[in-house]
């Protein structure tokens, strides 16, 4: 068993707090991870305020770098000494999902085993099967993904680190879930940190005009910097509108929705060009509804498609993903906006709120 410091939330609405906690040894198909980094994910704050369970206390953090520490009985894929990206779809094999070879879409997604737990005994959820805000966290071993290339340098961790949830969560709506292809136009409603990574995404796959959404011009133009070819403060104007006016009276040959509520979902409907495609990738608050009719689904064609991790295959795309970032044609470095302690989470939330940061990241190791 092993003593280290965490971050933890104990009850809805509560401040995250650094306590004590116990992590045991990895059992069979485990892994004991050092953390080395975690970004701040808005997921994260909604383990805090009760929008994914009740199920308190919470071990928040997922988005991580780490070091395998120690492997259990029949761990084959990775080693002790590994420098790993922690994911939250370690695919089980054995679903229907699996069985028909989309294993990205895997409906019984493995966690270790084993419950981390207060001192008391008391145990933790950790966010997301993860819980890396923590000097060591206990993983299924499918949950840790070799860094392809050898070690990274430290400041490249905090950057790479970000694949493990928000950054690929972006990039694969667009890649993956929207297929893009070369020479079509990309709309993105919101550009927080999912929406950004979209524009990222889109510039990767060869989209050659990709229009950036959002009611903030900070926003907007770090949009720009991550390859956005024309910017739309909806604010001034009607999003919808100018996004036709952007594709010749069209409308974008694919359009993400990285908000996730009522009225963007609605405008990216209507933003799609003739059998144009879809995608919500922003997370919806439980009993958000939206009414549009059917004779327009219909007669629109194209698709409507949510985005579950982008349709991300971990083992498959975060090695890609780590080799166009070496290659110089994925900034992940951009998106961290600053370094902080495991004391900085509450701090990095209400920073998230304001909108003020794209990623937060927490540096625990060496």
């Amino acid at each position: 068993m092993h003593e280290v410091k965490a971050v933890v939330v104990k009850a809805k609405d509560e401040a995250p707090v650094v306590e004590t906690i116990l992590v045991p040894d990895p059992g069979p198909g485990e892994a004991l991870v050092d953390i080395l980094t975690c970004g701040v994910c808005q997921t994260d704050m909604h383990y805090q305020v009760g929008g994914v369970s009740d199920d308190f206390p919470f071990l928040l953090g997922h988005e991580a770098t780490g070091r395998v520490a120690a492997i259990g009985e029949g761990v084959t894929d990775i080693a002790v000494g590994d420098e790993v990206i922690l994911n939250w779809r370690a695919v089980c094999g054995q679903c229907r999902a699996c069985h028909r070879g989309e294993p990205w879409y895997c409906f019984d997604t493995l966690n270790a085993t084993q419950k981390m737990t207060l001192q008391d005994g008391t145990p933790l959820e950790p966010a997301l099967g993860i819980g890396a805000f923590a000097e060591k966290t206990l993983v299924a071993a499918g949950q840790c993904t070799r860094i392809p290339g050898g070690a990274l340098e430290p400041q490249q961790r905090a950057a790479v680190g970000l694949l493990g949830c928000g950054v690929t969560a972006g990039l694969g709506a667009v890649l993956n879930t929207g297929a893009v292809k070369r020479g079509e136009s990309v709309a993105v409603i919101g550009c927080g940190g999912v929406g950004t990574a979209a524009i990222a995404g889109a510039q990767l796959g060869g989209a050659t005009r990709i229009i950036a959404v959002d009611l903030d011009d900070e926003k907007l133009a770090t949009a720009e910097s991550f390859g956005a070819t024309h910017k739309v403060n909806s604010k001034e104007k009607d999003p919808v509108e100018a996004i036709r006016e952007i594709t010749g009276g069209h409308g974008a040959d694919l359009v993400i929705d990285a908000v996730g509520i009522a009225a963007t979902f609605r405008q990216a409907f209507e933003a799609r060009d003739l059998a144009g495609r879809m995608v919500l990738v922003g997370v919806p608050n439980p009993g958000t509804v939206t009414d549009i009719d059917l004779a327009e689904v219909f007669s629109h064609g194209g698709s409507i498609k949510s985005a579950w991790y982008g349709d991300t295959l971990p083992e498959r795309d975060f090695p890609m993903f780590v080799d166009q970032y070496r290659l110089g044609r994925l900034d992940l470095d951009s998106f961290v906006s600053e370094r902080i302690t495991m004391d900085d989470v509450q701090s990095a939330f209400e920073k998230m709120k304001q909108g003020r940061v794209l990623r937060s990241v927490v540096e625990v190791g060496e």
